[in-house]
């Protein structure tokens, strides 16, 4: 699987002509994983993206002209996706900490709220002047767990209602009388590339969804199985079978005539990772102690995932061949965490551009971008 965006001639060109460091988006590659997945998926799954995995304006307007919907984590988020157009039912809010003024925007912008607790639940009560549904967003008990727990896993969490406690929240949530529990959001994976476990998980919340829409006595009208959808950071990782997913996502709503709503998936890093690549050159070259280092001219304050799940991203140095040699990548921080990787380069030296593949997603937005108050990279979109 092409884990880069761009041929070695266009990252030359790319980083001559707009500097480096730099984030490029490929547009077209983008489109091209949304239409996969569209097509993979029952006619009766939407498609919102996470937003939080890049929130850059001209991805946000490819994918609202394929008609995707769109998961907020933020009022940040929410403004960037109100400066769409978008009509009221396309936007749903998430997040563990959501504070009264957010609720009340989002009550203006007319976003489907994901309550995360009873004190999203009161506040709107409080906050609604008619009728509003919600969905609860429930933390399993059984579920995929996570190598590097980044949002799923089944242990303590500070996301959702435990399972075991839904009954109590929801006696307490029938004395509500204008905010009705109408749907479920559940969200127990994060870059999971096997669709066999996805869909395990997915019955799984089809399952809390069954029992959660005979404790209301109302049919649900959305069943939000959350992302997660995984994408291969090193070429010898399989890449995620979407069209097996698809199928056994079809099967899965025809196991379960019960319920006649809407299936919810909010794929983020699936749809944008492969689209972006991180540019940046070698300020110097250094041994130390039978250790090679290369010191680059940016470092976690732009890619932040290598630290927080010790994977590094893929990198090519542009141009360049020959035999590769163990190379640890350092940052410009005046910090020991400041580390990108280490991995197999050729001969390096001050001034060679490195490319970073598979980083539309968490890049940008994700990095320490003002630590240490370093310029800001540039991001641009290619169509």
């Amino acid at each position: 699987m092409n884990l880069f965006a761009f041929d070695d001639e266009t990252l030359l060109d790319l980083a001559e002509r707009h500097g480096t460091p730099l984030f490029a988006y490929h547009l077209p590659t983008a489109g091209a994983q949304f239409r996969r997945l569209r097509g993979a998926l029952p006619a009766r799954a939407r498609i919102a993206y996470a937003v939080k995995a890049n929130p850059h304006p001209g991805l946000l307007a490819g994918f609202a002209a394929l008609g995707a919907s769109f998961d907020c984590a933020s009022i940040g988020e929410l403004e960037r996706v109100a400066a769409l157009g978008l009509p009221p039912g396309r936007t749903f809010f998430a997040g563990p900490g959501k504070r009264e003024a957010e609720l009340r925007r989002a009550l203006e912008l007319g976003v489907r709220v994901q309550a995360e607790g009873w004190e999203d639940l009161q506040r709107l009560e409080a906050l609604a002047e008619r009728p509003v549904a919600v969905n609860l967003r429930v933390h399993p008990a059984r579920g995929i767990e996570e190598s590097n727990r980044i949002i799923g896993g089944v242990g303590p969490s500070a996301f959702g209602v435990d399972e075991e406690q839904l009954p109590g929240l929801l006696d307490r949530a029938a004395a509500l009388r204008r905010v009705q529990i109408r749907g479920l959001h559940v969200f127990a994976a994060s870059n999971e590339r096997s669709a066999e476990k996805l869909l395990a998980t997915h019955a799984l919340v089809f399952g809390i969804a069954r029992e959660l829409q005979a404790r209301l006595g109302r049919p649900l009208e959305q069943i939000d199985v959350g992302g997660g959808l995984g994408v291969p950071y090193d070429p010898g990782q399989a890449p995620l079978d979407v069209e097996g997913l698809g199928t056994g996502l079809s099967r899965l709503l025809e196991q379960n005539p019960w319920f006649e709503g809407e299936l919810i998936l909010e794929p983020g890093r699936f749809l944008v990772a492969a689209c972006g690549v991180y540019l940046c050159r070698v300020v110097r070259m250094k041994e130390s102690r039978g250790e090679r280092f290369a010191i680059l001219e940016g470092g976690i304050n732009h890619l932040l995932r290598p630290l927080l799940t010790g994977e590094a991203f893929p990198v090519r140095a542009v141009g360049l061949g020959g035999p590769g040699q163990a190379t640890t990548l350092a940052g410009p921080l005046c910090t020991s965490l400041d580390r990108l990787g280490t991995l197999s380069l050729p001969d390096l030296a001050p001034g060679g551009l490195l490319a970073f593949g598979t980083a539309g997603a968490y890049g940008f937005t994700e990095g320490m971008t003002h630590f240490l108050s370093h310029p800001v990279p540039k991001e641009i979109t290619v169509s």
